[in-house]
């Protein structure tokens, strides 16, 4: 039998070959596992602790434990992830602090819980500057550290990048503002870990990658869409195993596998509309809160290990440094897992578990919970005890007839909720004019600003499924394009939830899509009479106005969100676009820069910067900020096109006529050709300017305007120059 097997063929098998009869097929991985990775040569009882390895943290966003083949799911098309299970140690009841993507990152991050690190949601939260994370740990001692995330909810603005060197959030070059649709999938997410690691294969690395491919809405690429037809949840799972197989191939071919701890850990689960939840966020049950964890290291860890313990995602980080020989820091919550792996510990870690999603998007209670021994506490209006031992999927509430066991677990709860918070304050965001659309059609949304909290006693989420599952019924006919009913379905959900913003911006959104502005801005002035501190509505009404051309009142709009929220990202870019609009270029500076410091990577906004500065005669500054442009971006017409205005202006004509040479060879569009054909005249070459300027006659699609008008007469000037 050869010593490698190539992970990317094995997991490109048809999924018919890996549903053969159960005990054939583990036996297959276990095999191909042990020649393939030589798991058989790891210790079989001791953890070495490795001061010298490298270390690759692989997180699966929305992935239900009970959906990979490893932890028993017949139909899952998860052959790389079941090969390291097999050959590392996995375990079986892992869970998350929190059923949504950022705060639970957090955790893994830090090794604390929400409390401590005080970001409880998506989206209106950051990561503060005195958290102590993972990366800024291993940074500390000697570790090239990088990440390569997969969307928009774990964003350096977030506060996610401390202590990387290297954070790769970029969903699109051409992304004029990230939003929550900004994602990619995880081709791109290995294509970009992949272009990192061939600069640095041999030095001593921490890296975090991050998928995002099984979250909603379903659309997986063929051949997964057509072979999970009745399934994409488990496609998509498929298709991230797949390209987590070419990490996994690399590493490999390089020989840094062997000198590689691989931690792959759930961010959270998806009910899948289990326990009345179709998606995951509002409760926390175990389909949302048990998530796959498993270590991996073949010459570090044992081989075929699976504890049955109840371990926590805060767990991972002090794991982590003890692999690596180094103390834990003391704000640390979690404990080390690795008595766990060589069986030295085999009890159950009580759990705390929070929810405050319902509060924040919908005005219900928060949920809090709390796992100790065999007993699972939810604090709720109608509070819950479930007995896992006896009934794991939760359809017994025994809160009734247990009710000292209840109250024992509440005073629990309460003692971790002062033993775990923290005395620093939440850092907070306000969302983004288009953050809020990408929340909401992904099923979450988070903003202090962004419902009006009811007074007296709060409604339970259980008892409000019904309003749940038409907005849900709403955002899936938008989606299929049924746009009437979706719009009555939004008129319901406003009419039974008045105080919620984003219910009157998933209105104005769909008004949008079919054109109806001036109906979306009434819709959102509305919802600002009835919710006038909502920073998400001014925001959206700012944004509408700017698609209308109405500029004076998107820059008033998008000044009073800053009023409220200085950092506001999308309110500075809007600002600063109305202001570049209408000529005011030290104002349209001013906001692009401010904005740029939020998000320096920002391509539209770093144009759109140099060019108010190349305005302003600031254009040395200016031809700097596009030359770095056009180093990172060498086919993007626009950059040329700016960078020949700003040298024309700088009288430096021979760096003029180069870039929109450029200028036109990538992008030949009538604009290009008119700013070309200017300057070849004015460097002496008429025939050649003859030739763009007709180019650009022929190719314009403006009417009768005053500046088709001029070209034609310069023109005609031209062509009797040449002829004389």
């Amino acid at each position: 039998m050869r010593d490698t097997v190539n992970i990317k063929r094995f997991s490109e098998r048809p999924a018919g070959r890996l549903r053969l009869h159960k005990g054939l097929v583990f036996l297959g991985v276990l095999l191909w596992a042990g020649a393939g990775l030589r798991l058989f040569g790891a210790p079989q009882g001791k953890v070495r602790r490795d001061a010298g390895l490298n270390i690759l943290l692989v997180t699966l966003d929305t992935t239900r434990a009970d959906r990979i083949g490893a932890y028993g799911w017949a139909k899952a098309k998860t052959p790389v992830i079941d090969t390291l299970a097999a050959g590392g140690v996995r375990f079986a009841n892992a869970y998350c602090p929190s059923p949504l993507t950022l705060p639970s990152h957090c955790s893994i991050l830090t090794g604390t819980y929400p409390l401590f690190h005080k970001v409880r949601n998506n989206g209106s939260y950051y990561l503060g500057p005195e958290a102590v994370t993972l990366a800024e740990r291993l940074k500390e001692k000697g570790y090239r550290t990088s990440a390569v995330v997969a969307s928009f909810n774990v964003d350096s603005r977030f506060g996610l990048d401390q202590g990387f060197d290297f954070y790769d959030d970029k969903f699109s070059d051409d992304e004029m503002l990230k939003t929550f649709r900004s994602e990619r999938r995880a081709d791109e997410v290995a294509d970009a870990f992949l272009s990192w690691f061939e600069g640095h294969a041999q030095e001593k690395f921490f890296s975090w990658i991050h998928f995002y491919d099984p979250h909603m809405p379903h659309d997986v690429p063929s051949p997964y869409k057509e072979e999970f037809a009745g399934d994409l949840y488990d496609g998509e799972i498929a298709y991230m195993d797949h390209h987590f197989g070419r990490i996994i191939d690399r590493l490999r071919e390089t020989k840094v596998l062997d000198k590689t701890l691989i931690v792959i850990a759930g961010d959270h689960g998806e009910a899948l509309g289990d326990k009345g939840e179709l998606d995951h966020g509002i409760f926390i049950y175990d389909v949302t809160m048990k998530v796959p964890l498993i270590f991996y290291g073949p010459k570090v860890l044992p081989a075929g290990r699976v504890s049955a313990s109840r371990v926590r995602l805060i767990d991972v980080m002090p794991s982590i440094l003890e692999m690596a020989g180094i103390p834990a820091n003391k704000e640390i919550q979690g404990a080390s897992l690795l008595p766990f792996i060589e069986g030295k510990r085999k009890d159950d870690l009580s759990c705390y578990l929070e929810s405050y999603y319902p509060l924040e998007t919908y005005g219900w209670s928060q949920l809090l919970g709390f796992i100790d021994g065999d007993w699972k506490y939810i604090q709720a209006p109608r509070s819950e005890l479930y007995n896992l031992k006896q009934d794991a999927r939760e359809e017994t509430n025994l809160f009734p007839q247990e009710s000292k066991t209840a109250a024992a677990l509440d005073k629990k709860l309460l003692a971790a909720i002062r033993d775990y918070s923290s005395k620093a304050e939440a850092g907070r965001r306000k969302l983004s004019r288009e953050e809020e659309e990408r929340l909401r059609s992904l099923g979450y949304v988070g903003s202090d600003a962004s419902v009006k909290i009811p007074k007296g006693p709060l409604p339970d989420p259980k008892d409000r499924m019904n309003e749940f599952k038409l907005l849900y019924d709403a955002k899936l006919a938008e989606y299929e394009g049924r746009l009437d009913e979706s719009e009555n379905n939004y008129r319901m959900v406003l009419e039974m939830a008045p105080d919620v913003s984003w219910h009157y911006i998933s209105l104005a959104i769909l008004m949008a899509r079919q054109k109806r502005f001036d109906e979306a801005i009434k819709v959102l002035k509305t919802g600002i009479d009835r919710i006038p501190d909502s920073v998400v509505l001014m925001s959206r009404l700012a944004s509408f106005y700017m698609r209308v051309g109405d500029f004076k009142d998107a820059y008033e709009m998008s000044v009073a969100t800053l009023a409220l929220d200085p950092r506001h990202f999308d309110a500075l870019v809007i600002a600063g676009w109305s202001e570049d609009m209408r000529g005011n270029w030290k104002a349209s500076a001013d906001f692009f820069g401010r904005a740029l410091e939020i998000e320096p990577e920002n391509k539209f906004t770093r144009l759109k910067y140099a060019y108010a500065l190349g305005a302003l005669g600031r254009g040395e500054e200016a031809a700097a900020i596009d030359e770095k442009l056009k180093s990172e971006y060498p086919k993007d017409g626009r950059i040329y096109k700016d960078l020949g205005v700003i040298y024309t202006a700088l009288r430096k004509m021979d760096l003029a006529e180069e870039n929109l040479a450029k200028a036109v060879e990538y992008s030949p569009n009538p604009d290009n050709y008119l700013a070309y054909a200017a300057i070849l005249e004015r460097v002496g070459k008429l025939p050649e300017a003859v030739v763009n300027l007709k180019l650009y006659l022929e190719n314009t699609r403006e009417g009768n305007t005053p500046r088709k008008q001029q070209a034609q007469k310069v023109l005609a000037e031209w062509e009797k120059r040449i002829k004389e």
